[in-house]
């Protein structure tokens, strides 16, 4: 099996060159990290007004903001009903009409900022993998359409086939709301418009030390970095799943996880539209989920867990053969179609699976968005720019406890990574 072990969307994106120089002495804020989060971010601060440098360790969109499938999906990771039991009824309402605030944000920025992406409302559809999980359809759809104003629709087994060229599952759940672009034009897009503000933008700039400090009479901190010393006023940590021991206390809380993606060769349109005749984002109903969709030219992107640690030449390789493998069981069709291009990234998960956005040690931070990042992290991007900006904060994640690992036994490196992925296969064994 022969295929580039390299990212797709990045031979499809053009990346805007980055601010020349040396770093300025100050800013206003300095925000660690060029993803979609410090992007928009950066933004949004900049728009206002604000002195603002964004401090990236490698290039503009270099971690998981252009490595993903590019789904921008309503909800989050957790199911409504427990988001529900967890933080109660009105808690989780503001948590999901965020989610649906999102994906309007994308729309927002794209059309303004006029990002050719390739965004596009074609929905998503949640496939289940068994009678179990589709029983458990019906009543979240009626859930949702009661409780959070928001409609989705069930259908069912002998109708599937009008939304998946796939005979293996046993329903679905489409949410016509959900959309599909390229993630890497749009967070090099981003990148252009955060530069076009006034915000400056460093790459290779990597962040090895935030300090506590003062300069001439105003508090703020200092930034150790590979090129120089920034004081900021404020500091905003966006690097999720890569970041690093510059924030010792955030990093305990964060679990880097690996996702893996194989793209094949372009399709026909005939076949295209035979394993997806409406264009949906797709995935399944495990804990260790497949994730799919046809790329702007008709490639099928498949991906998942297959390998929880992030992402080496060696686990790209493995994760390749497994995820063909697993693609041929959804389509049967593509057994002969070639694989092009396979690669991985590391997206970030917190121990109770929640995206959270605030102020830790007088930093902020927004992270946790366990797949669910392309829409989330630039909406909760710009919303702590806006309480930076001294604006009516209404993010209803701030509040939310950030927890670190049970007794404590964790400090960055997520050693029982292998043990979670077992436990989970488990779970789908017995579900």
């Amino acid at each position: 099996m022969t295929f580039k072990q390299s990212n797709y969307w990045l031979d499809t994106a053009a990346f805007p060159t980055p601010t020349a120089g040396d770093l300025p002495p100050t800013a206003d804020v300095a925000i660690v990290g060029a993803g979609f989060t410090g992007l928009s971010a950066a933004r949004t601060l900049a728009k206002r007004g604000a002195n603002v440098v964004v401090l990236e360790a490698n290039t503009v969109g270099w971690g998981a903001s252009s490595r993903n499938g590019g789904m921008v999906l309503t909800g989050m990771k957790l199911d409504v009903e427990t988001l529900a039991a967890r933080y109660g009824m009105e808690a989780a309402k503001r948590m999901y009409a965020a989610s649906l605030a999102s994906i309007a944000f994308v729309e927002q920025i794209v059309r303004e900022e006029q990002i050719d992406c390739n965004f596009s409302r074609s929905g998503h559809l949640e496939v289940a993998c068994k009678q179990s999980h589709f029983d458990t359809y019906a009543r979240s759809v009626e859930l949702i359409g009661r409780e959070f104003n928001h409609q989705l629709r069930v259908v069912p087994k002998k109708e599937l086939q009008s939304e998946i060229g796939s005979d293996i599952y046993f329903g679905g759940i489409v949410d016509d709301v959900s959309a599909g672009l390229n993630p890497a034009r749009y967070v090099t897009g981003l990148g252009r418009a955060a530069l076009a503000a006034g915000a400056g933008v460093f790459e290779d700039t990597r962040v090895q030390r935030i300090t506590r400090a003062s300069q001439g009479g105003q508090s703020g901190s200092e930034l150790d970095t590979a090129r120089g010393r920034v004081f900021a006023k404020e500091v905003f940590i966006a690097t999720s799943g890569y970041t690093s021991s510059a924030t010792p206390g955030l990093r305990k809380r964060i679990v880097p996880i690996g996702s893996f993606i194989i793209a094949t060769e372009p399709l026909s349109d005939a076949l295209a539209r035979e394993l997806s005749p409406r264009n949906r984002m797709i995935f399944d109903s495990k804990n260790y989920l497949y994730y799919y969709r046809l790329t702007p030219d008709n490639r099928m992107l498949f991906g998942g867990r297959a390998a929880f640690f992030p992402e080496t030449a060696n686990t790209i390789r493995r994760s390749a053969e497994l995820l063909r493998r697993g693609m041929i069981g959804v389509y049967p069709q593509l057994r002969d179609t070639k694989l092009d291009y396979a690669w991985g990234g590391t997206l970030d998960f917190c121990f109770d699976t929640m995206p959270h956005a605030g102020q830790m040690d007088g930093i902020y931070y927004a992270v946790g968005y366990a797949g669910h990042g392309v829409a989330m992290a630039t909406y909760l991007g710009a919303k702590i720019a806006e309480q930076i900006s001294g604006g009516k904060s209404d993010n209803p994640y701030e509040n939310i406890p950030l927890p670190g690992a049970p007794l404590g036994l964790y400090n960055g490196w997520p050693w029982f990574l292998p043990f979670a992925g077992a436990y989970y296969k488990v779970l789908d064994w017995i579900a």
